[in-house]
């Protein structure tokens, strides 16, 4: 499986309040269970005007089917090549 940053625009992703958020959450969750292909969202970024997302899948396809799904937004989805931290030698 692949590792995908996926960047999603959408005015005012700052202001969405936590009920906003966990409907997001849910409708997000409810389109991994049903996508029948290996899947995870590790976890997502809320700027003021983005939202950046981690996601585990097979193929950028199942990315985007995964937004076409949930009527989410993709302004660009980049596959992971290699991860670096402070003790990356």
């Amino acid at each position: 499986m692949k590792k995908f940053v996926i960047e999603r625009a959408l005015p005012g992703a700052g202001k969405l309040t936590q009920e906003e958020l966990a409907g997001i959450t849910a409708t997000s969750c409810n389109v991994v269970s049903n996508l029948n292909e290996p899947y995870h969202w590790v976890e997502s970024f809320v700027t003021d005007d983005k939202i950046f997302c981690i996601h585990i899948a097979e193929s950028e396809e199942v990315v985007r089917e995964h937004a076409k799904r949930g009527n989410f937004p993709v302004t660009s989805v980049y596959e992971v090549k290699s991860i670096i931290d402070p003790t990356t030698k």
